[in-house]
């Protein structure tokens, strides 16, 4: 079976062959067979996405063996954008449109944007989905990573990169990103082994390992940040609850303003970093 080819664009409203009808009744009854504790929504998804019946069985025989499941439709819905994610590719978790919503809060109706350690690119393409006018620019590591984000950040007209967080990017950025999201891996390496399955066999470690503390990478992150914002550019990063009085202080020790935010009901904790107007006039006077 071939993986439905789309990039980044509305999700479906319904399914082809409804839940209810006799092999919609099937998929539920297989999925949860499974231990899919979701079964019903899951089904929904697959019976939404699959153009044939035999697709529909080979997609819940992939699920059945463990696949997440945006792996096996081949697409993830964020911010209400269907996001192309390819196998091994980091699967954009819906607690992080808090931090997208928190960018569009900032970047008002037009704005330079970056976003490292993309992934599918899903957080730029939502990000620029709701804006005017965008330039945007993505960077990862991962090349399966950045094959899928060409996918979904086409549409904007974005460029993505290969390589390791600011260096593949193009040098005339530097002093204008008014928006540099960085979701960067923040789990302990420690606690790597720690996390569900369909994370840690299905998704590159490379996207989830943040270091001895999960904060190594943001930590070059921040220092790196200044010299890539505008005056006045925000740079936005999640991290957990526990790890906010570090990220705050590597943000500081970058010399950007920080602030945090939180959404209880997303368990979403969100920093951000702002670089000052008045700093960036003192050093060009």
């Amino acid at each position: 079976m071939s993986a439905p080819s789309f990039s980044a664009t509305p999700a479906p409203a319904s399914p082809v062959f409804p839940a209810s009808s006799a092999q919609g009744a099937a998929v539920v009854t297989a999925l949860r067979a499974a231990g899919c504790v979701f079964a019903e929504d899951e089904a929904e998804l697959i019976l939404s996405t699959a153009r044939t019946p035999a697709e529909v069985s080979a997609m819940v025989e992939r699920r059945a063996g463990g696949l997440p499941l945006e792996h096996v439709v081949g697409w993830a819905e964020f911010r209400g954008l269907r996001i192309a994610v390819d196998p091994g590719v980091f699967v954009p978790r819906r607690r992080t449109e808090f931090l997208v919503a928190q960018a569009a809060a900032l970047a008002g109706r037009e704005a330079v944007v970056v976003d490292l350690c993309c992934g599918s690119g899903a957080l730029g393409a939502a990000l620029a989905a709701g804006l005017d006018r965008v330039e945007l620019h993505a960077a990862d590591i991962d090349p399966a990573a950045v094959r899928c984000a060409r996918r979904n950040v086409a549409a904007a007209g974005g460029e993505v990169y290969e390589g390791d967080l600011y260096d593949p990017l193009p040098g005339d950025l530097r002093g204008r990103v008014g928006v540099l999201l960085a979701n960067v891996p923040y789990v302990p390496t420690r606690d790597v082994g720690l996390l569900p399955a369909e994370a840690r066999v299905h998704e590159a470690r490379v996207a989830l390992d943040g270091g001895s503390d999960g904060l190594d990478v943001l930590r070059r992150v921040t220092a790196g940040a200044p010299r890539w914002l505008a005056p006045g550019g925000h740079l936005l990063f999640e991290t957990s609850e526990g790890q906010v009085p570090a990220a705050v202080d590597a943000v500081e020790q970058a010399g950007l303003t920080a602030r945090v935010v939180e959404d209880e009901e997303l368990y979403a904790t969100v920093v951000i970093g702002t670089r000052s107007r008045l700093a960036a006039r003192e050093r060009s006077a």
